[in-house]
């Protein structure tokens, strides 16, 4: 030791330590209590809704996110439970859980039915759906698109026998459609509207009055058991986000053109038309659904008929008005 050097006494070092460690093991006890949300998203999808509409703040959970290419994989890692929550078309859903799925629907939004529509190239002889008699008609298996070939054909008079149904995904239907492989192809936004703007699609057919074009939140009987209050208040902000985008498109649009890289004016051409609104799980949607639900089963589209009631919690449903 240097001469006229003192030692630091012990104990402040030891006091610092222990607080250290406390502290450490605060946090780490903090993080374990800590409520997290596994969410399934896609690009432009809900997490950069409510980014852009600022509820992303605040939360009294953790968001634990999960980018998904399609809808699809979302519902296969709820089943599989790996995920808390996501969302998914109505069908699909119901897809997913006459197979068994422990899930439920939780909330949801409403799009405009015309939104959802048959389109043919610019120069097809196709006028109307009569026409649609004896050709090719892409859309997806179990979907929103197979069930509008369906339903437009019987409102047509046209047996199925009496059309071929091309099962594809929206990017092949594309391009088999612009190659003429298909005379039609049954499809959404924002699908639609880049269809229609870009390559000079016509639509032939629309979902008016053949199906309630929805969209569910969709989570696991698991996390409704022990993360209520989390989902609850996340479907809160879900619904407030999207009421917020209804006011301000341009915006919207603008925030998710930079994240899909989708150009900006076919993403506010959908939006605009969609007016995508959210929904309380009510009588009247069970009520809907459930016709929409026989119609697939009866189409072949759904394995056998379902009961909507049990598919969908309504406790939630508050959280739309809120």
């Amino acid at each position: 030791m240097l001469i006229g050097s003192h030692p630091r006494p012990a104990a402040p070092r030891l006091a610092r330590a222990l607080l250290a460690a406390l502290t450490l093991a605060s946090a780490v006890a903090a993080r374990a209590d800590e409520i997290v949300l596994r969410v399934g998203d896609q690009k432009g999808g809900n997490r950069s809704l409510l980014e852009i509409a600022g509820y992303a703040k605040d939360l009294p959970y953790r968001n634990a996110w999960s980018e998904f290419p399609a809808a699809a994989p979302i519902l296969e890692a709820l089943n599989a439970g790996a995920l808390d929550v996501g969302y998914t078309g109505d069908l699909s859903f119901l897809t997913v859980y006459a197979a068994g799925a422990p899930i439920k629907a939780i909330g949801g939004t409403r799009s405009d039915a015309r939104t959802q529509a048959i389109l043919v190239r610019q120069d097809s002889p196709i006028q109307s759906t009569a026409d649609l008699k004896g050709k090719r008609l892409a859309g997806t298996r179990g979907g929103w698109g197979q069930f509008l070939i369906s339903a437009t054909l019987e409102k047509a008079g046209i047996a199925p026998s009496e059309a071929t149904f091309a099962p594809l995904n929206p990017v092949d239907a594309k391009v088999a459609l612009m190659a003429g492989s298909v005379d039609a192809w049954a499809v959404w936004e924002p699908y639609v509207s880049f269809a229609t703007l870009k390559d000079k699609a016509r639509p032939i057919a629309d979902g008016a009055g053949l199906t309630p074009t929805l969209t569910f939140i969709v989570a696991s009987d698991s996390a409704i058991a022990t993360k209520r209050a989390a989902l609850q208040d996340f479907l809160s902000r879900l619904n407030k986000a999207r009421l917020w985008s209804l006011d301000h498109l341009d915006a919207y649009a603008r925030n998710t053109a930079s994240l899909t890289k989708l150009p900006e004016d076919v993403l506010r051409a959908a939006y605009t038309a969609q007016r995508t609104s959210p929904i309380a799980l009510d009588n009247g949607v069970v009520k809907e659904v459930q016709e929409a639900s026989d119609r697939a089963t009866r189409y072949g589209i759904l394995p056998r008929p379902l009961d909507v009631g049990r598919a969908v919690d309504r406790s939630f449903t508050a959280a739309a008005s809120n």
